[in-house]
């Protein structure tokens, strides 16, 4: 039997998302400081806390805290399975109008989360909190998120110089991604690339209220990876074809001209051309070319097909128009990220 939520239909104005994972020494003071922070700004709110499989005495103590704070909607996970899954996983079961994507572990201000509302309101679709003054190593997390930040502007084209952690988008933006795991992080460039108007604002950042962080300097491989993969989902407006046509047909050029060059030595020269290495090179080149073309359009079949079964729109709706009445509506975005 599915689940069934006991919440009331309030319309929810907000909604505050944060995984958690054995956060047991955070976890009620965030509750606590969040839902006051909430609660002073007068307007419908939740805060979605999701265990992501914690161990620790976290599920009991959200239990706890959802007995005392109403506003709490605690989600619980069967097994570990990843922040991004977990941020996902509390973004679906989320109602509000806007969605505010925190980190459970109180180095994101809960009493700034209205700054990022309040900008939000002015017509953007998302809006990320730039962290100042951050604390943590400047080896093993300040630089190598300055570093990956700077390959996300360069291949997007998203002009957001922190795309992790605090961010308030729209609610309807929000639950429409589909965040495969390590997309947690490039949320602004996700926004953007499906022409989402995205902005910042800087936020101070403070350190772990308690515990230990639970990533390090190897999580730094993982998001280089997913920058390679963003950025080739967004070459060429996300046309596969066009980056390898591209690649193929360069390579077809380049083996035609050597290929007439020998050709040109073959028959006027007579200088034998089967064994010369410009002859192998031409061979590989047109080899791959023709490989190349064929990744280019297997590429854009599965592109298609991929679209067409999870009936996607490259693009974000801001407003519309019917008759004489003009109805604004919250950005709806149905497309594949």
């Amino acid at each position: 039997m599915a689940p069934v939520d006991s919440r009331d239909n309030t319309v929810i104005e907000i909604s505050v998302v944060a995984p958690m994972y054995n956060e047991e020494l955070c976890v009620t003071e965030f509750v606590r400081r969040t839902v006051a922070a909430m609660r002073a700004l007068g307007r419908p709110f939740e805060v979605v806390a999701v265990s992501d499989g914690s161990t620790d005495a976290t599920d009991t103590l959200l239990r706890h805290a959802a007995l005392e704070y109403p506003e709490l909607c605690a989600v619980f996970l069967s097994r570990n399975v990843g922040q991004c899954s977990a941020l996902y996983a509390g973004i679906q079961a989320s109602r509000g109008r806007v969605v505010v994507v925190t980190d459970g572990d109180l180095q994101h201000r809960p009493e700034d989360i209205h700054l990022l509302v309040t900008r939000l309101s002015e017509g953007f679709v998302l809006v990320s909190g730039a962290r100042m003054g951050r604390s943590e190593s400047l080896w093993t997390k300040r630089i190598p998120s300055r570093i990956a930040n700077w390959l996300l502007r360069r291949m997007t084209g998203c002009e957001v110089r922190d795309m992790g952690g605090f961010k308030a988008l729209d609610g309807t933006v929000a639950r429409s991604l589909r965040l495969r795991p390590g997309y947690h992080r490039l949320l602004p460039a996700l926004v953007h690339m499906r022409g989402g108007a995205t902005s910042e604002l800087a936020i101070e950042a403070q350190p772990r209220f308690a515990g230990q962080s639970h990533y390090g300097l190897s999580r730094s491989i993982d998001v280089i990876f997913d920058i390679l993969m963003l950025g080739f989902q967004s070459s060429f407006k996300a046309r596969p074809l066009y980056l390898f046509g591209r690649i193929g047909i360069v390579l077809l050029i380049i083996d035609v001209v050597v290929m007439s060059w020998l050709l040109w030595e073959k028959f006027v020269h007579d200088v034998d051309m089967g064994t010369r290495p410009p002859f192998l090179v031409a061979i590989m080149f047109f080899i791959t070319a023709l490989f190349t073309l064929a990744i280019g359009f297997v590429l854009e079949l599965l592109s298609d097909a991929n679209n067409a079964i999870n009936d996607t729109k490259p693009y974000i709706v801001r407003d519309q128009i019917s008759g004489d009445r003009s109805s604004s509506i919250s950005p709806s975005a149905q497309t594949n990220t």
